[in-house]
């Protein structure tokens, strides 16, 4: 498996990371041991949590996603392993990107992961009452303390993320090296408009969310009638249109011809393209893993792009 290296920095990853927000809320313990355990044998190595998961399940706090990763980690000896990201300044007791909070919020990170450090510390979402130079000044001490190793940007606009290199720049400051921005074969225009150009500019990684549309690419919903299959179901609506059903016609179209599924082929199809270090992809078994974990064998030909690309295209004319 041919992996990528994230940005500028040293760390390499397989090309498919896996959504650790699951953990916890729709994934119990036992089951995300088994898929965490499913996803290494399939030698991949790439996780992706936050402090914020799942505050927003009834009863959670905040932080049951890097618990049960934490256990994992403990019970498996695995941790050397994987490269794991979580995130900073949603969490309801620790929002923010001041230099309190992520002192205070790595700090509950590290002890909820039992690891002494993580190799990406993402910003969860901009903080424009947080200087910049603040934010990055308290991840250099981080970095230099080695509880954090590479430091990425999730819900930027492309301006603040020039902005933020800019100010790391002037002031020796740690660069962000990644960003995760939502992406997907629908929803298109936003990522490659303001945050594509620079993350190719300036050669940083790019891992995606809602890689599948919120289910909706995996073909798991056709109808207005399908919208009740799943808590999902509300966020799927918007899909259903002309153009929503010609994607997921073009997916069925590639799927059959690689025996594969629509899911397998939308996250492959992320994959294949230039900018993305790795689609973020979630399940809550083991079974419904492998089809993730498929699309990064699934080789697309130029005419499966093509047939993609043209049922997607969102520019007129």
């Amino acid at each position: 498996m041919q992996k990528r290296r994230i940005g500028n920095s040293h760390l390499e990853v397989a090309p498919l990371m896996f959504g650790g927000n699951v953990f916890g809320w729709t994934a119990d313990e036992a089951t995300s041991f088994n898929i965490l355990d499913a996803f290494v044998d399939a030698g991949l190595d790439f996780i992706d949590t936050a402090d914020v998961y799942s505050a927003w399940v009834p009863g959670n706090q905040g932080g049951e996603s890097e618990t049960i990763l934490g256990k994992w980690f403990k019970r498996s000896g695995k941790r050397d392993q994987i490269v794991l990201a979580t995130k900073v300044s949603k969490h309801p007791q620790r929002e923010g990107l001041s230099t309190t909070n992520i002192q205070a919020a790595v700090e509950d990170s590290l002890r909820r992961l039992q690891t002494d450090y993580i190799d990406v510390y993402f910003s969860h979402a901009d903080d424009e009452k947080t200087p910049l130079a603040e934010t990055l000044g308290a991840y250099q001490r981080l970095i230099e303390a080695g509880k954090v190793r590479v430091i990425g940007a999730s819900n930027y606009s492309g301006a603040r993320i020039k902005e933020a290199l800019a100010v790391s720049r002037e002031n020796g400051l740690p660069e962000y090296q990644i960003l995760q921005p939502e992406y997907n074969l629908y929803d298109r225009e936003a990522y490659e408009t303001d945050i594509e150009p620079v993350a190719q500019a300036e050669h940083l990684g790019v891992v995606v969310f809602y890689s599948l549309a919120s289910g909706f690419l995996s073909g798991k919903y056709r109808s207005a009638a399908d919208l009740g299959k799943s808590a999902r179901g509300s966020r799927v609506e918007k899909y259903l249109n002309e153009r929503g059903t010609r994607i997921l016609a073009a997916l069925d179209t590639v799927a059959d011809q690689h025996g594969s599924t629509p899911a397998t082929v939308a996250l492959a199809w992320l994959i294949a393209r230039p900018s993305v270090t790795a689609p973020i992809a979630s399940a809550t078994s083991v079974e419904q893993l492998q089809s993730l974990t498929a699309s990064v064998e699934l080789m697309l030909t130029g005419a499966d792009m093509r047939l993609l690309d043209d049922a997607s295209a969102w520019r007129n004319g």
